[in-house]
């Protein structure tokens, strides 16, 4: 019974951490970063440097009437949001945040495949959201989030499972540990430099799976209006925004668990086994900032590079990815196999 107390708290302690914390942070430094790189302030007015835009938007968004098109189908339209954040509140139940028996909140041997499954989930409420609304251009919204999201899904699979194969284990706890003693122990590492393409694979990969820029076909307002969310409003609306950023915070964590070392950082064990509740902390901020660093990266690309046209999306993830995955895939299977 306490044990699932435990477990409980932790689920709710992670749920609250990301919707209190990851969505309103990143709201705000989105605008702020991307204000500086294109040499503006950003909001500035709503609390000091702004920090209250985000708590402004959020009651904007829930006082505004909900308006649906009448022709949508009423099921699939409510449904279509709660696909879109649950699988995305989800998938971090199973990541590794810290050393420990309590540095996750739950753990399974098949533990990957079943964060990769859960991701899956999302591609629903993406095509539900926009052929519910039974409007032309979010339908073209949500076929092309369809097309993208299972063509890079099949990436995303194979560079995922490469530390998987390193590890020797499908558990996520055992990928992290297996990474333990330092820099030059972390995947993106392993067999230097060939460790570093499945690494850049997959960050280019959580830009394309997560909708973000140069792979933001599926909202593409300059020709689709909005998007797959265009007869959205109101905390609908916000729904999916919410769910964006918990999906970015997801594929984030889970990069840094598989290439970069998890909660790894100078001290931690040394700190852990003399001390467990400061190494449990010190383990906590390493893969926070790690994973900070890697959402500062997302808005850092987006104000950089241009929106990709949809037959380069689809001919540089079937052609151009893919291939080059299952090559290093394949490659570091053998180098592990004879060079043991």
């Amino acid at each position: 019974m306490i044990e699932i107390l435990i477990m409980l708290a932790k689920v709710i302690v992670a749920t609250l951490f990301v919707v209190a914390g990851v969505v309103p942070v990143m709201i705000w430094a989105e605008r702020r970063v991307v204000a500086r790189l294109q040499q503006r302030y950003g909001p500035n007015r709503c609390g000091p440097l702004g920090l209250f835009q985000p708590f402004a938007d959020a009651i904007k968004l829930a006082m505004k009437e909900t308006i649906a098109p009448l022709s949508a189908d009423r099921g699939l339209y409510l449904l279509a949001p709660a696909l879109m954040a649950v699988p995305a509140f989800m998938g971090m139940l199973l990541i590794p945040y810290s050393i420990g028996p309590h540095g996750y909140v739950t753990r399974l041997s098949v533990g990957l495949l079943l964060v990769l499954a859960i991701s899956s989930v999302q591609v629903y409420g993406l095509f539900l959201s926009g052929w519910s609304s039974n409007s032309k251009y979010p339908v073209m919204g949500s076929l092309r989030s369809a097309a993208q999201m299972v063509s890079y899904e099949l990436s995303l699979a194979t560079v995922a499972l490469i530390p998987a194969l390193l590890a020797g284990s499908l558990d996520m706890v055992e990928i992290v540990n297996n990474q333990r003693g330092g820099v030059l122990n972390w995947h993106a590492m392993h067999y230097f430099p060939l460790g570093l393409l499945p690494f850049v694979m997959m960050v280019i990969i959580a830009h394309a799976e997560t909708n973000r820029s140069p792979f933001d076909l599926p909202e593409a307002e300059s020709e689709l209006v909005g998007g797959y969310h265009t007869e959205y409003s109101s905390m609908k609306f916000a729904t999916f925004f919410m769910a964006e950023y918990a999906a970015m915070w997801n594929i984030a964590a889970l990069t840094v668990a598989l290439y970069l070392g998890g909660w790894g950082g100078p001290g931690v064990e040394d700190l852990y086994s003399s001390s467990p509740v400061l190494g449990f902390i010190l383990g906590c901020a390493y893969f926070l900032i790690k994973t900070a660093a890697f959402m500062v990266f997302f808005v850092w690309v987006r104000g950089t590079l241009p929106r990709l046209r949809y037959d380069q999306l689809m001919s540089f993830g079937w052609k151009g990815l893919l291939p080059a995955a299952l090559g290093v895939t394949l490659l570091m299977g053998a180098l592990k196999t004879f060079l043991r």
